[in-house]
């Protein structure tokens, strides 16, 4: 156990001598297992006192051979500390659970998509309903009783409404008001067509707003559940479109380390490679986007130019273009080709000439400038609540990077820097992004000036399939093809919570084995699902024209919202 994990443990148990909680290891992540009637008690006491300010998932778990059918978890972070703890805690299929929202504002949407997917009742939570399914939808999909195969259509839509007050004093008073309600979205550009922004105005400011997504929900969390491990990766791509490959690495990652294996440096290279490409690419999108909702266009087709060279550079590494699967668990799916190293340092000098001219037209334009500075602005401390991480929380003034706080593969050998911002508001967002391109382009030439030797994945035949010589060549490699494909790739039993520092933020993987070829549970911690929760908040006295510029420096995507 970590000193962390010992001074939590000695803690709980004198402050709660009569309760019963149990202190286990799974993987390396470090887990408390208490009761539902200690559940309040014992997370107010992990934020206050063990400085576990970050509420970063939520997940249900559904056991229907045990008494207590289900289990929920919660993944806890301490960023002073940089430690992490799971509270877990199991109830009947009628036992509610105390919310947790009154602790971390954070908790609202998780425990609403625990509800919508498991039917897990939160006591006190004062929106329960209803948040990736449609409301005339029948039962909880991800329970293990609910087919996959199940369609339910939804043939109405919902009037304009608006979420109940967190407590008495968030109310919004309407008196002495002429109020006028507007839908923004789904079908508006600015919102990608599968967001819907219900607000009510006082002139052309937002008095009080709600936001309904699930417009592109395809459950792919239920998928995963009945898919093996590799047959996976694809729908991963299908999570946040703009920067597939991370996603990609994100899962590879988790079952790997499931798996107890390490993959070779060269593929690990590769993999930052690729993951700093896509960065960039989404910082493009995130940015052109935004400014051509604001009306410069010029920007948009400028930055463009750039993301089809990079996906020219996957296209020559894989053959696809969006939607790339280039990774294999334990690995890459195959060498790169001759040089490719070497367009990608070409990329990198362009890119950089590409993002100088960028700053040229955006940096001073006094449109730009009037739009963004001061539009949006969110503290520190209220963005911790909200569970922001990546260029958002940056933007606050917040230094927290996965690469940097917790390294994973070769970062802790590279030398970049933490672009940061002061105020949070959209402008701060676009610096941030604008100097994160730069150090990814810092990171990527490292690596391709000197990319590890070796074998771009490992060779064990109970993970790895057999390169196609050796499958039409000789019969242990036909036999060890022939193997896994039916037997299929079998983690041992465990669970585990494991995360990449994507475009938007912490990207988290929480998986379950059961020693099956499918992952029993797969639950994805979405960055933008947790920024997105604070828009109606961020938009309240705000103008109608500013909903979009905040909206498009949030950086929402909606594969990985929804899922």
């Amino acid at each position: 156990m970590s000193p962390f994990f010992n001074a939590v443990k000695k803690n709980v148990l004198e402050q709660f001598p009569k309760e019963h909680f149990e202190f286990q290891e799974s993987c390396g992540d470090e887990v408390i297992l208490c009761e539902a009637k200690n559940l309040t008690a014992l997370l107010s006491m992990l934020k206050t006192k063990h400085k576990c300010n970050f509420l970063m998932n939520i997940s249900g778990i559904d056991f229907p051979e045990k008494q207590k059918r289900f289990e929920v978890c919660y993944e806890l972070f301490s960023s002073s500390m940089n430690s992490r703890v799971r509270v877990k805690v199991a109830v009947n299929e009628e036992e509610p659970i105390p919310t947790a929202q009154f602790i971390w504002k954070t908790a609202d949407w998780f425990e609403r998509e625990t509800y919508d997917m498991f039917g897990i009742q939160f006591s006190e939570h004062p929106n329960l309903r209803r948040l990736l399914t449609h409301h005339q939808f029948k039962g909880y999909p991800l329970r293990k009783d609910y087919p996959a195969d199940r369609v339910q259509h939804c043939t109405e839509a919902l009037p304009v409404h608006f979420d109940q007050p967190r407590t008495p004093e968030s109310a919004v008073s309407d008196e002495g008001k002429d109020l006028v309600p507007l839908n923004i979205g789904p079908s508006h550009p600015a919102t990608h067509g599968t967001l819907r922004i219900m607000a009510q105005l006082d002139g052309e400011r937002i008095h009080r707003s709600t936001v309904e997504l699930g417009y592109l929900h395809r459950c792919f969390e239920k998928m995963a559940e009945t898919h093996p491990y590799n047959q996976v990766i694809p729908y991963t791509d299908r999570l946040n479109y703009c920067s597939a490959p991370m996603n990609n690495v994100g899962y590879c990652k988790a079952v790997e380390r499931l798996l107890g294996v390490e993959i070779p440096l060269k593929a690990q290279a590769l993999r930052m490679i690729l993951c700093e490409l896509s960065r960039i690419i989404d910082h493009i999108i995130c940015i052109g986007a935004n400014a051509v909702d604001l009306g410069a266009l010029t920007g948009f087709f400028h930055l463009f130019t750039y993301r089809e060279k990079v996906y020219t550079l996957f296209e020559k590494l894989c053959g696809a273009r969006l939607t790339v699967s280039l990774t294999r668990i334990g690995g890459m799916a195959q060498e790169p080709p001759p040089d490719w190293t070497g367009q990608v340092l070409q990329f990198c000098d362009e890119m950089s000439q590409g993002i100088s001219e960028l700053e040229s037209l955006l940096n001073q334009n006094k449109i730009w400038i009037n739009r963004t500075q001061g539009i949006g602005a969110i503290s520190a401390e209220s963005a911790i609540e909200w569970g922001y991480t990546g260029p958002c929380l940056r933007a606050c003034g917040v230094n927290l990077d996965l690469r940097k706080a917790e390294p994973y593969y070769l970062y802790n050998e590279m030398d970049f820097d933490v672009p940061l911002g002061t105020t949070g508001d959209v402008y701060d967002r676009y610096l941030v992004r604008v100097a994160e391109m730069k150090q990814s382009i810092k990171i990527i030439r490292q690596l391709a000036k000197n990319l590890p030797s070796g074998d771009y994945t490992i060779r064990d035949k109970d993970i790895v399939l057999p390169e196609k010589k050796d499958v039409y060549g000789n019969i242990e490699g036909l036999m060890n093809h022939f193997m896994l494909v039916m037997k299929g790739l079998r983690p041992p039993k465990g669970e585990l919570y494991d995360k990449t520092e994507a475009a938007n933020g912490e990207l988290g993987f929480y998986l379950i084995s059961d020693a099956s070829p499918m992952p029993y549970r797969l639950k994805v911690r979405a960055p933008c699902f947790a920024i997105y929760q604070s828009f109606s908040e961020q938009i309240q006295g705000a103008y109608v024209a500013d909903v979009i510029s905040i909206l498009g420096s949030m950086n929402v995507i909606a594969g990985e919202l929804d899922r």
